[in-house]
């Protein structure tokens, strides 16, 4: 017996008792709680939550020498290109070049990743760097 025909089954079982309007509710009822859940689309993947209690320093290179560009409070999403090993930060030597205008780098070790970060050598980059022309050729 199929869904449709238990809850057409039902709903005539409250209807010869408690009429119309109470069918119509208790049937409208037992769809909505039948229905599928419809997820809501999330940050697009690679994404990384901050875990740092105190935030996280948005450097210009992957190493804690590199001077600070922005910060990212603890519980912040932020986008993920690619990764590196580079200078270890607690035992963690990955870190993340993030998908913000400025390219900016975060620590792994902080940072919390939904979904397969590549490494950047993997990964065929083809925008424009800030601050640098894009080249032409005349063919």
């Amino acid at each position: 017996m199929s869904t449709t025909d238990i809850l057409a089954a039902r709903g005539k079982r409250l209807a010869a008792g408690t009429g119309a309007l109470a069918t119509a509710v208790a049937l409208g009822a037992t769809l909505f709680a039948a229905a599928p859940v419809q997820a809501t689309p999330g940050p697009a993947k690679p994404y990384g939550v901050v875990t740092a209690k105190a935030g996280l320093s948005e450097r210009q290179y992957p190493s804690t020498d590199s001077s600070v560009r922005g910060y990212l409070r603890h519980r912040a999403h932020v986008g993920l290109v690619c990764k590196v090993r580079t200078q270890s930060v607690g035992g963690n030597s990955v870190w993340y070049l993030t998908r913000e205008e400025r390219g900016t780098w975060v620590a792994a070790k902080y940072v919390t990743n939904s979904g397969l970060v590549k490494y950047c050598k993997d990964v065929h980059r083809t925008r424009v760097q800030p601050n640098r022309p894009a080249k032409h050729t005349v063919g």
